[in-house]
């Protein structure tokens, strides 16, 4: 069988980037890197005014920009369609379950037509508590108004907004470039006005001290890394403010939180695979940081307060999966842990939540999670949930002294779901079910799970979603999404949008491969470092399995990744390109060898854990040099391919899709096109407004749907 899909409307002569001589030598190896110059040397100073980038990158990157439009400009309509369907999806005045908190309740909502959040607060009545906010609620105070605070700008998001104990402060942090440099502004509550005072620089969050009299926040260096506690009391300048913790190494990064009691700061400074946590009295922030643990290698845990006792979720003592362990307040070292929930091999424990009279944890076996409650006296109940694949997540709460919790449902086929449930009564009550407004019958759907053999024997999950009726004889066009790294996993959930490929043909998959933990720890192992290589031969093993099953067939398959699902797709292009009829490749890490061995860059220390670090070790080295997307691209045909990118990314930089593309176009043999759009004006996640990043989805979807030529295919 054949598949030709339709050509794209190219223009004459695609952009051509210049080729300047440049090259390194390590480890008696000469890497050549012709297209370096993309890297603006300036680059600090671009993520906190993109008018400071050189005009030669920028010409070229608007060239680009002007050729990938042009190319899909035979899909106009199409992604005019798709946004319409998508925006029908969505309920414009949707609104989360209020949290309790003291004499409030406080929740998000949306306006109709409004990009950005609303957020709001309204007196806590018990009859009511847990119930959507209805229009024209009765005592709704908005607390922050999203829409207002971004008119005029080109990128507004809110990175996070606390309310301080007593009710009467806002901490709100706000980036307006995509770069990542949160602004914290405090709102007095009283009269909806922000105060003079402003925190620049920082990653974003807030917590206050017990009084409402300062809130702690981190400050990003001068590398964009989270490296220092700040406190700043209200009415004092940013330079007065005060550091609480500095983090020497560059290899990890800070972060803050409170226990769920509110009793404690945590202080933790972390890698990927090493953490050391602090804890300071919210009500005597002038005191001391207490470690609960020094850091060693590879030890992992988290901290919860529970009356006299830590909580600790850790890895301690070979718990590969991890174990919940409790100490005493007073003596928190490492020898004076005792297991409270043992490690089991195979069950990996994902989340810790401490109430007053309960422990509940999230855990995962067989790729399936489950909730499970345990009480004072140490019994225990299970929630969970019959479906083939599905969702389940924990959402905390501000209160301590509670029995409820409340937690996330959704599969590929059913809508997100959000209930509260009595630890003590183990009533299950449903306050929200996400409507589809434009309609949705879950029936008209299938949601499997299969499992793909890799090249060494391991079975590799998959999560698939198609239209009831499929006929699996290889014709449907197939949509292949992947991640795997970080040990991040990629939830089964329902997600409205993938209806409009689903329902145009598509089978749509996730390829749970090695770097995630579906498969527990071990399986994020598998897939770091040395083991990488797993990630990408799992992802291919997967199209295999899906083409040897009928569900698509080869050249049909469109693979889908972002961030480091960009380096797997640069990386299955490289190794199996034949399988692919397209390739989606959003805000791609391709230039890994490159980017490792710069140690400014703002993520290049905190991820030696992860990949390696090739400017000391040899082996590291000739591994990420083996694989690295860039550097392996070959002379020979390539499928459609289409990257995007943003201009103001600390975390994958505009220039390693550019380089990729340039280097692409100027050494493949046939095939593609290659196309590259860069935000101009965002960073790593694209549009922030919510309508406006349907326009990214509707022209990713248009793009899969010309290369698997489904574009003329009507719903």
């Amino acid at each position: 069988m054949t598949f030709e899909p339709p050509p794209f409307a190219l223009p004459p002569e695609a952009p051509v980037a210049e080729m300047r001589p440049h090259a390194f030598e390590l480890f008696g190896r000469r890497v050549e890197d012709p297209f370096a110059w993309l890297k603006a040397e300036n680059w600090r100073a671009v993520l906190k005014d993109p008018s400071a980038l050189a005009p030669d990158i920028r010409a070229y990157l608007e060239a680009e920009n002007a050729y990938a439009e042009a190319a899909l400009s035979g899909a106009a309509d199409l992604r005019k369609t798709l946004v319409a369907e998508m925006r029908g999806r969505i309920r414009e005045d949707d609104a989360s379950v209020p949290e309790p908190d003291g004499p409030f309740a406080y929740y998000s909502r949306h306006r109709e037509g409004g990009q950005h959040p609303l957020i709001c607060r309204r007196p806590r009545t018990v009859h009511r508590i847990a119930e959507e906010p209805e229009d024209g609620e009765i005592g709704e105070q908005i607390l922050l108004d999203g829409d207002r605070e971004g008119e005029g700008l080109a990128f507004f998001e809110i990175a996070g907004a606390a309310h301080s104990d007593d009710h009467r402060l806002l901490a709100w942090g706000v980036d307006t470039k995509g770069s990542e440099l949160h602004t914290i502004r405090v709102r007095d509550l009283d009269t909806g006005q922000d105060r003079v005072e402003q925190v620049e620089s920082t990653a974003g969050d807030a917590v206050w001290n017990a009084t409402g009299t300062a809130f702690f926040y981190v400050a990003l260096d001068e590398n964009h890394r989270p490296a220092r506690v700040m406190r700043h009391r209200l009415g004092t300048d940013q330079a007065q403010d005060t550091t609480v913790y500095e983090e020497s190494d560059p290899g990890f990064f800070v972060n803050i939180g409170r226990t769920q009691s509110g009793t404690y700061l945590t202080v933790t400074a972390s890698d990927h695979e090493t953490s050391e946590v602090y804890l300071l009295d919210r009500a005597d922030d002038a005191g001391a940081l207490a470690c609960v643990a020094p850091r060693e290698e590879r030890l992992i845990y988290s901290v919860e307060h529970w009356g006299s006792y830590l909580v600790i979720l850790t890895n301690a003592d070979g718990a590969v999966d991890f174990k919940i362990v409790t100490c005493p307040l007073d003596v928190t070292a490492r020898e004076n842990w005792q297991d409270a929930v043992p490690y089991r091999p195979g069950v990996m424990i994902r989340h810790l939540h401490v109430l007053g009279n309960h422990l509940v944890r999230l855990e995962l076996e067989n790729a399936l999670p489950r909730i499970v409650v345990r009480d004072m006296k140490g019994e225990e109940h299970t929630v969970s949930f019959a479906e083939e694949a599905y969702s389940l997540g924990l959402l905390p709460g501000y209160e301590f002294e509670t029995a409820r919790i409340r937690f996330s449902y959704s599969s590929m086929t059913t809508p997100a779901e959000t209930y509260d449930y009595d630890c003590v009564t183990r009533a299950r009550i449903l306050r929200k079910r996400q409507s589809v407004p434009s309609g949705h019958e879950p029936a008209d759907y299938v949601t499997r799970r299969l499992f793909a053999t890799a090249p060494d024997g391991e079975s590799v999950p998959i999560s698939l979603l198609h239209r009831r009726g499929l006929v699996l004889d290889g014709s449907a066009p197939l949509l292949l999404y992947g991640y795997g790294s970080y040990g991040t996993l990629m939830p089964a959930g329902f997600r409205t949008n993938l209806l409009s490929l689903v329902d145009r043909g598509f089978v749509y998959a996730i390829a749970h491969v090695r770097g995630g933990t579906e498969k527990g720890w071990n399986w994020y192992t598998q897939g770091k470092r040395e083991k990488k290589p797993n990630t990408f031969t799992d992802f291919v093993a997967c199209g295999r399995a899906l083409i040897e099953a009928g569900y698509t067939a080869q050249g049909r398959i469109v693979a889908h990744g972002g961030s480091a699902g960009g380096m797997l797709m640069g990386a299955a292009a490289n190794l199996a390109p034949e399988l692919f009829a397209g390739i989606v490749a959003d805000v791609p890490f391709v230039d890994v060898l490159n980017t490792m061995l710069d140690a400014d860059l703002p993520l290049t220390p905190p991820e030696w854990p992860e990949w390696g670090n090739p400017a000391e070790s040899e082996e590291a080295f000739k591994t990420i040099l083996s694989y690295s997307p860039y550097d392996n691209v070959a002379a020979k045909a390539y499928p459609a391919i289409l990257a995007l990118g943003g201009l103001t990314d600390p975390r994958v930089t505009y220039w390693e899709p550019a380089k990729w593309v340039a280097r692409l176009r100027a050494t493949m043999t046939g095939g593609g096109p290659v196309l590259m759009k860069i935000n101009m004006e965002a960073g790593h996640g694209g549009a922030a407004g919510r309508f406006d990043r349907l326009e990214e989805v509707g022209l990713i979807y248009a793009f899969a749907l010309m290369a698997a030529g489904r574009a003329a295919k009507s719903v």
